[in-house]
């Protein structure tokens, strides 16, 4: 059974928290930008994704506080100039940029008080945060109102002007690696998610036809009651299955696998989790067509 939960039945501050608990793990933009006086600041926005590559738009949400239905420093400041610098957050600085979460008076720098270091920019005003890994000093484009309520968001529509990208978090094919920028993401209430390590799972998917698709699945594939839908949805993404004769052949040639050509159908479901577990698709598909 689901709850069924009405935007508007619910305070606004609960909605929020279903809502974010929800629609997760979200990227953190680490927003810098400038007053008119010089006074930087420095502040964290989970409501943030990557939109568009040609142009390279970057769009994040200052909300309203829910609690009085103000807003805050970062949206004042892109209004009067419509410039920032998006910062990512990885595992390195996420206490530090928790710390720029607080609710500081106006005119107190964040980069201070979490001890961050800023550096300038090329073509904006607002400095870049150096121990972020990536930095994308952005022109705002549009700033689009959402509401004028507590929580109603601020779209900040940026485009990217340029990319700062740590060298050591690339790979040999100049590609950034996972594991080196060791991310952080955002989840419901204090929970955050760090996206790297075993938490990273490789899962190649042709984007192109021909698949295999779901109702060319073999009726005991379809139906069994031990294969998870994770594994049918595999076996469905592959370009192609083997026929009977060239799953058993292929099993022929496996020590571990041979010993189980004239195993129960069961078993070999049970044992296809195992090998799609180790990431062993070939082995999972040989097995699954063997039966």
């Amino acid at each position: 059974m689901k709850r069924v939960i009405v935007p508007g039945t619910i305070p606004t501050g609960d909605l929020h928290q279903y809502l974010l608990g929800s629609v997760a793990p979200r990227p953190i933009a680490f927003v810098s930008t400038i007053d008119d006086q010089g006074h930087t600041n420095l502040a964290p926005f989970s409501f943030f994704n990557a939109f568009s590559s040609n142009p390279p738009i970057l769009v994040f949400s200052s909300n309203r506080r829910v609690e009085n239905n103000t807003t805050k420093d970062t949206l004042h400041n892109i209004m009067k100039n419509m410039e920032c610098v998006i910062n990512v957050v990885s595992y390195p600085i996420v206490r530090q940029m928790m710390v720029c979460s607080v609710d500081f008076p106006n005119g107190v720098s964040e980069f201070e008080q979490a001890g961050l270091t800023p550096v300038p920019a090329i073509h904006v005003k607002p400095p870049m945060v150096k121990e972020s890994p990536v930095n994308m000093e952005c022109k705002v484009q549009e700033i689009i109102t959402l509401g004028d309520k507590g929580g109603a968001g601020h779209l900040i529509v940026c485009h990217v002007l340029c990319m700062h990208v740590k060298e050591e978090i690339l790979d040999e094919n100049q590609r950034i690696d996972p594991n080196k920028i060791d991310l952080m993401g955002r989840m419901g209430r204090a929970f955050y998610v760090r996206a790297s390590g075993e938490a990273l799972m490789m899962m190649p998917q042709s984007q192109h036809l021909p698949i295999v698709g779901y109702p060319n699945l073999p009726e005991h594939i379809k139906s069994s009651p031990i294969l998870t839908g994770n594994v049918i949805g595999a076996i469905a993404g592959l370009k192609k299955l083997p026929t009977k004769e060239e799953a058993e052949q292929f099993l022929l040639q496996d020590s571990e696998m041979k010993s189980l050509i004239n195993q129960s159908m069961e078993i070999k479901h049970q044992k296809a989790i195992d090998y799609f577990n180790q990431n062993q698709l070939e082995k999972v598909a040989a097995l699954l067509m063997s039966v």
